[in-house]
């Protein structure tokens, strides 16, 4: 009996640790930031091509959730890369999120606050 509770803690364990990899940390403007700046982690932005050009995150890479190829254009990113996903306000990227994982893209934070929290936090944007 010591036995089989035993086996089932290990695979209990292995379960958490497991979905743990694969789901994404909600994370502050401020802990965005420092991810950003470690080598090769990307910031996707995934507002429209219109909102991106008035001011975005420095290197970010723009997929328009609401284009009819984002399904196709996310499948077509690393994914084994790192990312960073924002939106507006974290709405979209939130919806996002899910794309990503069915793409199997695993290793995303989700700037919940949006570029609207970033600009808030006094954080550089980029424009045109």
């Amino acid at each position: 009996m010591a036995r089989q509770f035993g086996l089932l803690s290990v695979a209990a364990g292995a379960l958490i640790a497991g979905a743990g990899a694969a789901s994404a940390a909600d994370v502050t403007p401020a802990e965005a930031a420092r991810l950003l700046a470690r080598p090769g982690v990307i910031a996707l932005d995934v507002r429209t091509p219109q909102e991106f050009d008035a001011g975005r995150l420095a290197g970010a890479v723009n997929i328009d959730y609401r284009a009819a190829d984002f399904a196709s254009a996310v499948a077509r990113l690393d994914p084994d890369a790192q990312y960073v996903l924002y939106c507006r306000s974290g709405r979209r990227s939130a919806g996002a999120l899910a794309v990503l994982r069915k793409a199997g893209i695993n290793k995303v934070d989700h700037l919940a606050t949006g570029i609207l929290g970033w600009r808030a936090a006094g954080l550089p944007v980029v424009d045109d």
